[in-house]
C-alpha cells in the first residue's frame, strides 16, 4: 500500500453512475465526500480493520471530525475515476486521510480531500483512545 514517495496509498476505482451526478451531468459535490468514504473504509478493511467489528466487538465508532475539500476538475457521467487514500497522521483518538480523485483515463485530477475521523465509544459517542492492536495494524501505514 504504498508509493513511490514511500507514503501509503490505497486505490479504489469508482464508476460515475448517472445517480451521482447532476443535470448537466457532472458529479454532485457531495459525492466526492462518498467516494472518498468509500475508499477510506476499503483502506482500512486492507489493513485488517473491519468497522462493523470494530463496534460490536470493542463499541468502538470512527466518526468524521473535520472533512475539507477542493473541487478542480469536473467529473462526468459514466467516467471511470480512481479514488487514493493516503493514511497520512495517526493521534491518540483520530486520523488523517488525505484523499485524490482523478479521472482514469487521463489522470485529470478532478478533487481533492482531507478527512479526519476521530474514535468515539459506541454507546456514549465520547472520544477514546484507539486500540493498541489498531494502533499496531496501522502502524506501517504511515
Amino acid at each position: 500500500m504504498s508509493n513511490d514517495e514511500g507514503e501509503s496509498r490505497f486505490s479504489l476505482p469508482v464508476r460515475v453512475y448517472y445517480e451521482d451526478t447532476n443535470t448537466r451531468g457532472t458529479v454532485h459535490h457531495a459525492n466526492f465526500l462518498k467516494f472518498m468514504e468509500r475508499a477510506r473504509i476499503e483502506c482500512l478493511r486492507s489493513l485488517g480493520v473491519e468497522l462493523d467489528a470494530l463496534r460490536l466487538h470493542e463499541g468502538l465508532l470512527f466518526v468524521v471530525r473535520h472533512a475539507e475539500s477542493t473541487y478542480l476538475r469536473p467529473a462526468l457521467f459514466n467516467d471511470l475515476l480512481t479514488v487514493t487514500t493516503d493514511l497520512c497522521a495517526k493521534g491518540r483518538v483520530s486520523m488523517d486521510f488525505v484523499h485524490e480523485v482523478r479521472r482514469a483515463a487521463d489522470a485529470t485530477l478532478c478533487c481533492r480531500g482531507r478527512i479526519q475521523v476521530a474514535c468515539v465509544d459506541a454507546k456514549t459517542l465520547r472520544p477514546r483512545r484507539l486500540p493498541e492492536r489498531l494502533l499496531a495494524e496501522i502502524a506501517d501505514a504511515c
